[in-house]
């Protein structure tokens, strides 16, 4: 019987998926790197894989991070490392974070961030508006 990936897999390749992207590597340049291809990455960083102990040392190495960055829970159990991992999934996150950490001026990252926050609000209230409009013409219906 094949063994099955886990819950714990999922996360792991979460992870690897955000710390790669943050390094600015490729799923080809770390596959290479670590002797695997790039669909083996692929499948590692989906946790359809899971990644043996050994490779999971060198990924970390290559990614400048303790083995245990994979695992931890590193906030204190209230789930927001979760959501930090999952942001930098995100289209576009370190793309974003890289710009926002370049702006030396102080007033300007402040402004910047007013917009962005701005912006995200903005979005939150289409999209509920959004919902809204739908669900009242669903009852109508």
């Amino acid at each position: 019987m094949p063994k099955q990936t886990t819950e714990v897999d999922r996360l792991v390749g979460v992870r690897i998926t955000a710390l790669r992207k943050a390094k600015g590597l490729s799923q080809t340049a770390l596959g290479n790197a670590v002797g695997v291809t790039f669909q083996q990455v692929q499948k590692y960083e989906k946790g359809q894989n899971r990644v043996g102990a050994g490779r999971l040392r060198e990924i970390a190495r290559l990614l400048e991070v303790p083995v245990s960055a994979f695992f931890e829970d590193q906030t204190g159990g209230d789930g927001s490392d979760d959501n930090v991992f999952g942001f930098l999934s995100a289209q576009g996150a370190i793309e974003l974070l890289r710009a926002y950490v370049q702006i030396e001026d102080e007033q300007l990252r402040r402004e910047v961030l007013a917009i962005v926050r701005s912006a995200a609000r903005l979005g939150r209230s289409a999209a509920a508006a959004s919902a809204e409009a739908t669900a009242t013409a669903t009852a109508a219906e």
